[in-house]
């Protein structure tokens, strides 16, 4: 019996998602649990698996399609079932009139129209709108073209193609120039995890008063119990704790110090926390992501470490709770580009939060080790960016200190 593939809703907030990817295509035999296709909401991406094993029979919309949830996608069944009834009404959708500029219309009218033309089967000739106001600029017959998309779609690629087949010279839609079927350049379209982070770093810049204080911090106790993870861990240990948990927790017990850094700023108000909701950032192959741990101050450095990398690693696989991922969602956040060898750099601050903690890399530094002895410490760079609308820069650099204090004075025990 076939199965509709479904468009999952993430969130009470997402009404449609788009389609970023198929990973299968049609007439593929599929096992349940497969990734068919990745999507992405307006917070974040996600990968859809397969519902049952079967043949995809058909895939209903294209990449680049936006697609209401809950709305079938695709079918999965046995080869020859009759699918007709799992089709949704996307006629309209393909051959929607595209808004043109009165004069490119004018100029092209036979081209807009061949957009939609009846094939001697009585099917109509398929085209995203996207391609369609593409074909109309580069001057292309699309009904010449042959589509690559579901169901023959013609698509993007398939118009990129088309000048390089012929051996032409052609101005392309997106700006690179092709000559002999070489294209000088290209011009990616923005995924909508892009446009999402790239909106809230401007407004986050633009709206803040935003200044940023570094100090280092002594890390020999963080790197001796870290050795002693190490050996837990090849004793039989399940836990992995690492640098960036330590720093959290001790991050955590300095907020709980001074919780009006624990807050939101509100333009006639600040919201200040009782617990410390800490958002964490994470980078991801779909872009960067800052899912929150609810209630982080409750939990043992332990329970810490496991949450920590749940999200992370629900981040990356693309099944992370969407409501998570708002920046309203954390009270706190820590970015830590540690790993990437960083010795210094400025955090954004995910507003409406007032502040961010970035960790750099661990430095070796020349210091007292008593009785006029010196030394090279390890210590590690931290960097807090506060706005200066919610938080005096003399709060904010004893807060600093106090996670300075914190790391310093480490002595949790496995």
């Amino acid at each position: 019996m076939a199965v509709p593939v479904i468009m999952p809703r993430q969130g009470q907030s997402v009404e449609t998602c788009i389609i970023t990817q198929w990973t299968k295509k049609k007439g593929d035999f599929i096992k349940s649990g497969d990734i068919l296709f990745s999507y992405e909401t307006d917070k974040a991406s996600f990968d859809a698996e397969a519902p049952a094993d079967g043949i995809l029979l058909d895939v209903f919309f294209a990449v680049g399609d936006e697609v209401p949830v809950l709305i079938t996608v695709a079918v999965i069944g046995a080869a020859g079932e009759e699918i007709t009834g799992f089709r949704p009404d996307v006629a309209v959708a393909e051959t929607a009139t595209v808004s043109l500029p009165v004069n490119e219309t004018d100029q092209k009218p036979a081209l807009l129209q061949s957009a939609v033309v009846s094939s001697e089967s009585d099917h109509r000739l398929r085209i995203s709108p996207r391609a369609r106001v593409m074909a109309v600029k580069m001057g292309l017959n699309i009904t010449t073209l042959a589509g690559s998309g579901p169901n023959g779609r013609i698509i993007v690629r398939d118009l990129q193609a088309a000048p390089a087949a012929a051996g032409a010279t052609a101005t392309h839609a997106d700006g690179g120039v092709a000559s002999d079927g070489f294209l000088e350049y290209e011009d990616k379209k923005l995924s909508n995890i892009r446009k999402l982070i790239a909106r809230a770093m401007h407004e986050s810049i633009s709206t803040g008063a935003q200044l940023t204080h570094h100090m280092s911090a002594d890390v020999r106790k963080l790197l001796a119990f870290r050795k002693t993870v190490k050996a837990e861990m090849e004793k039989g240990g399940t836990v992995n704790i690492t640098l960036n948990d330590m720093v959290c927790f001790a991050l955590i017990r300095a907020l709980e110090k001074f919780p009006e850094v624990n807050s939101h700023f509100l333009g006639e108000s600040t919201r200040t926390f009782k617990k410390v909701h800490l958002g964490l950032a994470v980078d991801t192959p779909r872009g960067l992501m800052v899912p929150s741990v609810q209630n982080a101050d409750q939990l043992s450095l332990k329970g810490l470490s496991v949450r920590l990398r749940e999200v992370a690693d629900q981040c990356r696989k693309g099944n992370v709770n969407p409501e998570m991922l708002a920046s309203t969602a954390a009270s706190f956040t820590v970015s830590n580009l540690g790993n990437y060898g960083v010795e210094i750099f400025t955090p954004i601050i995910n507003l409406p939060q007032v502040a961010i903690l970035g960790v750099n890399t661990i430095l070796y530094r020349p210091a007292d080790l008593g009785d006029g002895v010196f030394g090279f410490v390890p210590v590690i760079g931290l960097s807090l960016t506060y706005d200066h609308r919610a938080v005096d820069g003399g709060p904010a650099t004893l807060f600093l200190k106090e996670i300075k204090n914190q790391i310093e004075s480490f002595n949790e025990k496995i």
